[in-house]
């Protein structure tokens, strides 16, 4: 049996939406630290360490038209995008740091991280699965976030570039983990496309039941990483529905109308047209940061685009997944020294991270996340680039 879980991102006009290791590494010639700072990239070598007593590193994709994607395996992290703007200039659109160093002592530590087992809260940090319960760390106040103490995104990775446009990532989560049941084996491919899309492949399997929901966190400026506030970019959202939190962000089981609310985005709408208005989901939230039920999840469709005021650079979002967090960057408080020695600046970055629904293992009328031994847990995901 397979479960689907799929995302896309890639170059397009900004739609309308309709009521719408047994090889060794490789590293493309563009990783050297030379080039890498040429084309506004961190240097390889800075990401060059151990940890866990694994070797991290600094990965480099490039496609023919020149965009270029950084990844290192600390975390399956995403550390740097160059896209072209309306002017043709490459364009950082990822928030990140410099240096392997940077991610570690982040205050925020999911900045472009792959994130599992669990993306999203978990409420009280339990779940039940055929009738035994299951207690995690809690740390996200009283509920756990994105896996727990150390999710996916404090793990070194086992790398194998494959060739100049995709890196595939692979990493054993053994049983118990963070006190996830199973040993869960999980492949995540990042490719660069012919089109200027970013795709992210998931694959995970089990050896006994458990619960997954894999998804990426990265933080997404499109005037560029470091420019200043996105809340002039322009959202739109496929979605007619969306899941109410309680003050503590867990989803109260209820799918409620976007429609005649702050959370209307299926028409084109700046980020921050509302998001200042009194209403209590933006207070919970301290903005955006809610669950999207989406009106269709195929890759036939992209189901939100999201365009930079400044740079014309437009990013689809396609995904198989039914659910979209949207996260207006509430919580960014000018703690960390990001790339080019910017800070990250209250609101100055976004997350689209495609999704089955938050505290889903406690809400059985939600979309199941539950993975058992001889099925497999596929998802893939798109962001995709185009200038306008």
């Amino acid at each position: 049996m397979k479960l689907k879980h799929l995302l896309i991102l890639t170059t397009g006009s900004v739609f309308a939406l309709a009521a719408c290791n047994n090889q060794p590494n490789k590293q493309t010639t563009a990783t050297s630290p030379d080039t890498a700072k040429q084309v506004g990239l961190p240097p390889k070598t800075a990401f060059e360490k151990t940890i866990d007593n694994k070797k991290t590193d600094l990965f480099i994709l490039k496609n023919k038209n020149g965009v270029e994607a950084a990844i290192t395996n600390y975390g399956g992290r995403l550390v740097s995008l160059l896209v072209p703007d309306t002017a043709g200039k490459m364009t950082d659109v990822v928030a990140g740091f410099e240096s392997v160093e940077g991610y570690q002592k982040s205050t925020e530590p999911y900045f472009g991280a792959t994130i599992g087992r669990y993306g999203n809260r978990i409420a009280k940090g339990h779940f039940t699965l055929e009738g035994k319960q299951y207690k995690l760390y809690l740390n996200n106040k009283q509920n756990t976030l994105h896996g727990g103490k150390k999710g996916f995104q404090d793990v070194v990775w086992d790398a194998k570039q494959l060739n100049d446009t995709t890196l595939e990532l692979t990493y054993l989560s053994k049983d118990m983990e963070e006190n996830f049941p199973g040993n869960l084996k999980v492949k995540v491919t990042y490719a660069l496309t012919a089109d200027n899309g970013l795709k992210i492949n998931y694959e995970a399997t089990t050896d006994k039941t458990t619960i997954v929901n894999l998804t990426n966190h990265a933080f997404f400026n499109l005037n560029g990483a470091g420019s200043g506030t996105i809340l002039n970019h322009i959202v739109q959202i496929d979605a007619d529905r969306y899941t109410p939190v309680d003050s503590t962000l867990i989803p109260t089981g209820k799918i409620g109308p976007v429609a005649g609310t702050p959370f209307d985005f299926r028409k084109a709408t700046a980020i921050g047209a509302r998001i200042n208005a009194p209403d209590e989901q933006l207070k919970f939230g301290g903005g955006y940061d809610h669950n999207y039920v989406l009106n269709k999840h195929t890759l036939a469709v992209p189901i939100a685009s999201v365009k930079g005021d400044k740079s014309g650079i437009v990013m689809e979002v396609y995904t198989e997944e039914p659910g979209l967090q949207f996260y207006s960057g509430n919580f960014m408080q000018s703690k960390n020294s990001m790339k080019n020695g910017k800070k990250d600046d209250y609101r100055t970055a976004f997350a689209m991270e495609t999704q089955h629904f938050p505290d889903s293992p406690n809400q059985p009328q939600f979309p199941s996340t539950v993975l058992k031994p001889g099925q497999t847990y596929k998802t893939q995901s798109i962001y995709r680039f185009r200038s306008k």
